[in-house]
C-alpha cells in the first residue's frame, strides 16, 4: 500500500512545510531542512516539494534512497543554481545516514506536466551528440535534462534520470508533498498505454545490459536487483501502474511460474541482509539462475509485446504521449548508449 501521507497536515496553508511525511523522525528534520532550503533559495520560483519513490509507494526502510522532486518555475538562473548547489553541499555533510541518500530533481513545471512537446535542452545549453548523461549509465540526450542529485553525490548534475513516465506517475498518483500544491495539479495524468511502452524500452535495454553486453552480477544486492527490478517492470506491463517490489515481487512468485519463486524470494530477502553480506559475491548458482530468469522475462515481454500490438497497438513504439524512443525487439544489441539505469554499487539498492 502507498504510504499515507499524501499531504501537508490538516488545517495548514499550502505554503507549510510538512513536519511528518516519513515515520522516521531524523529524515523528517532533514527533509524540512531541503524544502525550507529550497524554498528558500528558489524565492518565487519555488512551486513544491514531494517525495516519490519508495516512500511515495510505502515499499521503504531504513537503507532506502530518499527520492525526491522539487517543481519549479523555469530553471535556476546561475545565481541560484549556484545557492542550490551549496544547500546541497550543506545536507550532504550532515551526520545522518539519510543526508547522503537524498536523490532526485528540480524539474520546471512546464517540464513535468507532460512530456509532450518539451523542447530537448535547456536554453542557452546545447547539448552535443557527444553527451552523456553523468546519471544514466552515459545516455545520450533525448529528453530535457533536470537538475539532479544521485544517491550519494554531493552536487546536482544535468541529466534526464527523473524525466520519465515512472516518476511522473508515482508523484502524481501516490506523491507525498513536502511542500506546495497537491502533485496532481502539477501533472497530467500519464495513460497506462504511454507507462506501458516506456516500461517495455527500459526493460529492453536493461535486459541487453545483462544478457548481451554481460554485465557481471558480482554483488549479491546486484543480482538480487535485477531479479526484483524486473519483477516490477513485468508487473507494471501486466497491470498498467507501478506497484512497490514488495508488491510486484509477491505477485512475481505466483505469476511467473513455480519455478522462479525461490529464486525471487530469495531476492527479496537480499534487503534485510547486512551491508557486508550484500556487497558480497552472489553464489554461481544464484547467477546462472539468474541470467535464466531473465532469458525467461524477455520471452515473456516479447509475448506481451506482440499481444499489445495485436490488440491494436497499444503499447507500441508510438502509443501514448511522449512515449519516447522505441524499444525495438528484446535482443541484440541496443541501438543508442548503454541502459538508463544506475545500479550504483553501494548495496542499498534492489
Amino acid at each position: 500500500m502507498p504510504h499515507t501521507h499524501t499531504s501537508a497536515p490538516a488545517g495548514a496553508s499550502a505554503s507549510a512545510i510538512n513536519p511528518s511525511p516519513t515515520p522516521y523522525a531524523d529524515l523528517n528534520a532533514l527533509l524540512v531542512r531541503l524544502a525550507e532550503g529550497a524554498r528558500q533559495r528558489l524565492g518565487e520560483a519555488f512551486v513544491g516539494a514531494y517525495l516519490q519513490g519508495s516512500f511515495a509507494l510505502g515499499d521503504f526502510d531504513e537503507a532506502s534512497d530518499v527520492d525526491f522532486l522539487i517543481v519549479t518555475e523555469g530553471d535556476a538562473a546561475p545565481d541560484v543554481l549556484a545557492a542550490l548547489q551549496a544547500l546541497h553541499a550543506e545536507l550532504h555533510a550532515l551526520p545522518s545516514s539519510w543526508a547522503q541518500r537524498l536523490e532526485g530533481s528540480y524539474a520546471p513545471a512546464a517540464i513535468l506536466r507532460h512530456r509532450d512537446g518539451q523542447p530537448r535542452d535547456p536554453p542557452g545549453e546545447p547539448r552535443g551528440e557527444d553527451w552523456a548523461d553523468p546519471a544514466t549509465s552515459g545516455g545520450p540526450a533525448k529528453v530535457y535534462p533536470f537538475h539532479f542529485k544521485g544517491n550519494g553525490e554531493a552536487l546536482l548534475v544535468r541529466s534526464e534520470h527523473d524525466n520519465t513516465q515512472v516518476v511522473r506517475w508515482i508523484t502524481r498518483e501516490a506523491g507525498i508533498v513536502l511542500a506546495g500544491p497537491p502533485p496532481a495539479e502539477l501533472i497530467d495524468p500519464v495513460p497506462a498505454d504511454t507507462l506501458k511502452a516506456e516500461t517495455r524500452e527500459v526493460l529492453t535495454r536493461v535486459l541487453r545490459l545483462v544478457l548481451d553486453e554481460g554485465l557481471a552480477l558480482d554483488q549479491l544486492w546486484l543480482q538480487a536487483f535485477f531479479v526484483t527490478l524486473a519483477c516490477r517492470m513485468l508487473h507494471t506491463l501486466d497491470i498498467g501502474r507501478i506497484t512497490s517490489k514488495k508488491a510486484a515481487s509477491a505477485w512475481g512468485t505466483k505469476a511467473l511460474g513455480a519455478r522462479w519463486a525461490p529464486l525471487i524470494e530469495a531476492a527479496m530477502a537480499v534487503r534485510l541482509e547486512p551491508l557486508d553480506r550484500r556487497l558480497a559475491p552472489p553464489a554461481a548458482e544464484s547467477v546462472a539462475e539468474t541470467i535464466a530468469f531473465l532469458r525467461h522475462v524477455r520471452t515473456r515481454a516479447v509475448i506481451e509485446r506482440q499481444l499489445a500490438l495485436k490488440r491494436g497497438g497499444h503499447g507500441g513504439p508510438q502509443a501514448g504521449r511522449g512515449g519516447g524512443r522505441p524499444g525495438g525487439p528484446l535482443g541484440g544489441k541496443p541501438s543508442v548508449g548503454p541502459a538508463p539505469i544506475r545500479p550504483g554499487g553501494r548495496g542499498r539498492r534492489g
